[in-house]
């Protein structure tokens, strides 16, 4: 969600993100652009995380596989799943609390464009923080056949209008 506010005569500042407040239980979130991945986002990937399976980096290795070609690193699938969802759900988030149920339903190739949209599941006022709430969302994403490859439920901290880090910073 993006707005801007005035913070001076003839001069605006650009805003994203919901507070807690616009937050509505059942509403859906479509995150776009979607992202292509590509073969060099993977390596890439798999070389800053350390992971060694050859499934991700391995062509010969992969076409013996069921997959017949490398597949996309699930880690990546849900990193930038949750990129993109950060404008509309967590830009004025104080913490992530955490993710559960991550689900890869089908797999991501290279050349793939993946696109997502998150609904929100549930949402309540923090007992321990004033100014903030928690906000529980459901995502899922797509690729560029509308098959779900990735879902996930995610549980956010979400500052309250007046109390955010963009509330108190001026630069």
């Amino acid at each position: 969600m993006q707005s801007s506010k005035q913070v001076g005569e003839n001069r605006y500042r650009e805003s994203f993100g919901r507070y807690y407040e616009d937050f509505t239980v059942g509403d859906i979130y479509e995150h776009r652009p979607g992202r292509t991945v590509t073969e060099t986002d993977n390596t890439w990937f798999t070389l800053l995380t350390m992971n060694t399976h050859p499934l991700h980096f391995d062509e010969e290795y992969a076409k013996a596989t069921e997959f017949g070609r490398t597949v996309i690193s699930s880690p990546l699938t849900v990193s930038i799943m949750v990129g993109m969802s950060v404008s509309d759900v967590s830009q004025k988030a104080i913490a992530n609390l955490g993710w559960t149920d991550i689900k890869l339903t089908h797999p991501l190739f290279a050349g793939d464009t993946l696109t997502s949209e998150t609904r929100v599941l549930d949402k309540r006022e923090s007992k321990s923080r004033p100014g903030a709430g928690i906000v529980k969302v459901f995502t899922t994403g797509f690729n560029q056949h509308k098959k779900v490859v990735c879902t996930f439920e995610r549980t956010i901290l979400i500052a309250k209008q007046g109390h955010s880090v963009e509330d108190k910073v001026n630069y």
